[in-house]
């Protein structure tokens, strides 16, 4: 693994990939391990020199990063050579002069090494710190263009883990391994250079080692490597479960699930615990093995310099000194290029997981259509729509043309369509079959950023951010709106009052998705938003469900201010906030069973009269019962 990644690194960052991609199977002499591979077109190798890529920006501070690894390991052979000189003129010949230039030789060496050392390092930590930042960038902005399928199929836990801790250990392979492998390799090839030059037989001796190193670092690579996907998987589940469990804390304290969440999270944590054993058995195992290995080669070469040098005299006392402290000085390089295994493959397997989420495809966005500011004419022609994997389609020959500033209600039981109609208007979804046009454009023709301008949008889960009462509201595109306008909008939400009565009115945090705020509060906020946007489409997915009577009404007014010369889509499971909506479509089974005005559905008696009836009987059961009454 220590030649795979040496390869690699030579060829991105000193030749053409082209032409290193040669080179580096006759380097090796095998090929890379495809049994397991991180995808089906990626081996250890590209993946390592893909990382290498994010490198190659910094490639100024980088050098500097090397030169100073190439000067303290040119320094190395300086301190054997020193004492070979020393003992081979003898402390009795050496004069006041001399002594003064062996002890300022030596000072000297370890001055330049330091200041090397200084500079390489922190050089190295420079690089590092702007490839976690990079790479973290790269995945945030990726996540923020990624289609909303991706999102269903995902763990929230699991991509905070991606970007939080993925990407620290991928620096490790990219920097501090990197590190590792350039100074010590050097500092190998010095130390070895000047034992050639000692003594080449002994040399030969103590290369002899390096198939055995080699071959036990590719053994236990495979376990590391495997090992490391393991711990980076637990560690999205535990990302995960303590997302869900402090998310949902009050359901969780209510329904007594404090035994069953700990236990989850108790095999999570044990999951992740076995795989760093695992880990821990393979890079510890490594060390000693290689030492073994090492400290038989110094054996051997001892007892033959002390053989020859009895039998010929042709080793003086000051050329085995020197061979034995240039020999000894090897190992501790030797050994940590042996230890470098185990954070190279937990950065191999990190890049995986990196790599994962930069390689996901982006939102389809094909148009072409800048659409200025929609007249809101909405249509949909024969759309048929499935969930991946889903027993039956959402909708299914879904026809509707919706006139501009028309308020359109879409109603039925959960399940029926209602709002993945209204997702596809965005096109957070696309239809399989069929088309949905805005102003006669197919929306596949128009780029998302103007199609997604012309949208705002309300929904029973109000979204707030952590952040400032301003902030959500000024939220986006509108974030430059002037504070008489964000005080219009609030105004015309019904919302400036409550503002008005905070300690620091727009100044306010309202805590994450918005805590500190009531219900209604919230409902306004998001209200207010929509109004600044002022967008000439506005979809309201069950914008004043779950509120207590006064807030509803509230709410309700300003909804009603809010839609006025807007082409408005109400997603409703109450009835009696939709009476006044200009077209109900009813749905069921993704199909559109009725259609029509309040009254006519009525009069017709069927099933849009069926849940009127239903809701009815619902309500007088509830106030027969005393319970209050909520939107």
């Amino acid at each position: 693994m220590v030649r795979l990644t040496l390869a690699a690194m030579y060829c991105r960052v000193f030749a053409p990939v082209q032409r290193c991609a040669v080179k580096m199977e006759a380097f090796l002499g095998w090929q890379a391990d495809v049994t397991t591979p991180p995808s089906p077109a990626m081996t250890s190798r590209q993946i390592y020199e893909r990382l290498l890529t994010w490198v190659r920006p910094h490639w100024r501070i980088f050098a500097v990063a090397i030169l100073g690894m190439v000067l303290t390991a040119i320094t190395e052979p300086l301190f054997p050579a020193l004492m070979k000189q020393l003992l081979d003129n003898g402390f009795a010949t050496t004069g006041r002069a001399d002594a003064m230039l062996f002890a300022g030789a030596m000072v000297g060496i370890f001055v330049i090494r330091g200041i090397a050392n200084f500079v390489g390092g922190y050089a190295m930590a420079w690089v590092a710190a702007r490839i976690v930042m990079d790479l973290r960038r790269a995945m945030f902005e990726r996540l923020l263009i990624l289609p909303t399928g991706y999102y269903d199929d995902q763990s929230t836990g699991a991509l905070i883990s991606k970007v939080a801790y993925d990407v620290t250990n991928v620096t490790q392979a990219a920097t501090t391994v990197l590190t590792t492998i350039v100074r010590d390799s050097l500092t190998i090839a010095g130390l070895l250079g000047y034992l050639l030059y000692l003594d080449w037989k002994l040399t030969m001796i103590a290369l002899t080692v390096g198939p055995f190193i080699f071959w036990v670092i590719r053994i236990f690579g495979k376990r590391l490597r495997h090992a490391a996907r393991t711990g980076y998987s637990a560690m999205g589940a535990i990302t995960h479960i303590l997302e869900e469990t402090v998310g949902a804390h009050k359901v969780v304290k209510i329904f007594g699930g404090q035994q069953y969440e700990a236990s989850r999270f108790a095999e999570a944590t044990n999951t992740f615990r076995r795989a760093n054993m695992r880990e821990a058995v393979a890079s510890s195992a490594t060390v000693p093995l290689t030492q073994l290995a090492a400290s038989i080669s110094v054996a051997v070469i001892t007892y033959m310099a002390l053989v020859q040098s009895a039998h010929d005299g042709g080793t003086t006392v000051g050329m085995f000194i020197s061979f034995i402290t240039a020999l000894l000085m090897l190992l501790a390089p030797v050994k940590r290029l042996t230890e470098v295994s185990a954070p190279l493959q937990r950065g191999l397997a990190a890049a995986e997981s990196v790599f994962e989420v930069l390689d996901q495809v982006p939102e389809d966005d094909p148009g072409t259509v800048v659409l200025p500011r929609a007249q809101g004419h909405v249509r949909f022609e024969g759309v048929h729509f499935s969930y991946p994997d889903a027993p039956r389609p959402a909708l299914r020959g879904i026809d509707l043309d919706i006139a501009p500033g028309q308020t359109v209600a879409l109603v039925g039981a959960s399940g029926s369509g209602k709002t993945t109609m209204a997702a596809l208007i965005p096109r957070f979804y696309h239809p399989q079959s069929g088309r949905v046009l805005l102003d006669g454009h197919h929306l596949e023709a128009l780029t998302l950023a103007s199609l997604r301008a012309n949208i705002a949008l309300v929904s029973q889960d109000v979204v707030l951010f952590n952040d400032t009462v301003r902030a959500n509201i000024a939220y986006g595109a509108s974030g430059q709106a002037s504070e008489a306008e964000i005080i219009a909008a609030a105004k015309a939400a019904n919302a400036w009052e409550f503002i008005q009565r905070m300690e620091q009115g727009l100044e306010t945090e309202v805590g994450e998705n918005g805590v500190k705020l009531s219900g209604g509060q919230r409902q306004r906020l998001a209200i207010a938003r929509a109004f600044l946007k002022n967008a000439p489409l506005l979809i309201l997915d069950e914008a004043t469900s779950a509120l207590d009577s006064e807030s509803e009404r509230q709410i309700q007014a300003a909804l009603e201010t809010l839609i006025q010369g807007r082409t408005t889509l109400v997603i409703a499971h109450r009835l009696s906030t939709i009476e006044r909506a200009d077209l109900i479509v009813v749905l069921a089974q993704g199909e559109i069973v009725e259609r029509g005005t309040h009254a006519k559905l009525l009069a017709k008696g069927g099933v849009y009269a069926r849940l009127q009836q239903l809701q009815r009987e619902a309500g007088a059961e509830a106030a027969s019962a005393g319970e209050p009454t909520v939107a």
